[in-house]
């Protein structure tokens, strides 16, 4: 097949994307297939563009992708672009897509995991992995998934949705619970996420959760172990347990090789295990996700798990958990790429 990988964007995941695109133009190249890997923001930006030369070649826009400690400077790279227009899709990036199979999306977070590719794609008649429009953004939004687990009875935290159109002198006071948890409502990977101990702190990571998103969640903390569900195909994948050695899942220990100790298959008695898997496939298909995604939970001293968010296109780095989850229930990372395009295309 001829498959375009798009990686990339303008979300704060972007750096992350990259890695997870470069993986997956890989695997797909090993499995014999003509792959093209593209920065969507980015674009082809060279004068004349032969799409046919391109898979020919298997265009690879990047090398040695690497993720840093902090999320990128996302003006610095809206600068870099040769193409200095408001339009997000970068130059012949839609013309590229439309001469392959399938777009494998490699994206995460802004405006690639809120449904608006997506929707961008199926408009232009392109097929793309993962779910459609409608799901994307219902996962993506945090405050928007919680109001669909409250109403599908997922467990999930305590918790109020902020919005800066509403802030005022007297807007937070409203929240007396501590410690808790503020998070932007549509940012990934833990960035702008905080847990904080007291009032004053709080007020300061709202306004800080405020640069990432406009709705901001603040959610009661739960003391407990990490973990997540994959789901493939509707079908969960084994239990992964998430043990960073410093601090919490935050971004650093998400994607520096070491910082994190999975455990998969989580070390956990198999029907607690498979209540969490058949959480995760609930809280799956009532965020109406497709094909793939990723849940996470959080388990207390007294064996209570709470669903805290979905994950609608997971990372698909080296360190991510998705393949990892994949791997101990005996599925390849090249096999899982197909089986995503597979699925994919039967949607």
């Amino acid at each position: 097949m001829k498959i375009v990988v798009l990686a990339g964007g303008l979300s704060t995941e972007r750096d992350v994307s990259i890695l997870s695109g470069s993986k997956i133009a890989e695997a797909l190249r090993s499995k014999g297939h003509k792959v093209v890997l593209l920065d969507v923001f980015m674009g082809y930006e060279e004068p004349e563009c032969d799409i046919e030369a391109l898979f020919e070649s298997q265009y690879d826009f990047t090398q040695n992708a690497v993720i840093g400690t902090e999320a990128p400077d996302l003006d610095a790279v809206k600068k870099s672009r040769k193409n200095q227009s408001n339009v997000f899709f970068g130059d012949h990036v839609l013309d590229i897509c439309r001469a392959a199979d399938i777009a494998f999306l490699g994206l995460h977070g802004g405006e690639g995991e809120d449904g608006t590719v997506q929707a961008a794609l199926k408009l232009h008649g392109i097929k793309y992995t993962g779910s459609d429009q409608l799901g994307c953004a219902i996962a993506m939004h945090k405050g928007v998934t919680k109001g669909v687990f409250l109403n599908s009875n997922v467990p999930t935290p305590g918790s109020r949705l902020y919005k800066r159109e509403f802030m005022n002198k007297g807007y937070l006071d409203s929240w007396t619970h501590f410690p808790c948890v503020v998070k932007p409502c549509s940012a990934g990977s833990s960035v702008g996420v905080q847990i904080v101990a007291d009032r004053e702190q709080f007020v300061a990571a709202v306004g800080a959760a405020f640069r990432y998103d406009d709705d901001v969640l603040v959610e009661e903390y739960i003391k407990g172990r990490e973990f997540s569900v994959g789901i493939l195909g509707g079908k969960a994948l084994p239990v992964i347990e998430i043990v960073p050695k410093n601090g919490w899942y935050d971004y650093a220990n998400k994607y520096q090789a070491g910082a994190t100790e999975e455990i998969c298959p989580a070390k956990l008695d198999p029907e607690l295990a498979k209540k969490m898997q058949a959480e995760a496939e609930h809280a799956f298909e009532v965020l109406r996700l497709k094909v793939y995604g990723r849940i996470d939970f959080l388990l207390d001293s007294k064996n209570r798990f709470y669903c805290l968010e979905a994950n609608n296109l997971p990372g698909m780095t080296p360190m991510s958990l998705l393949p990892q989850e994949a791997a101990a229930a005996g599925i390849s990372y090249p096999d899982l790429c197909e089986k995503i395009i597979e699925l994919s295309l039967c949607k």
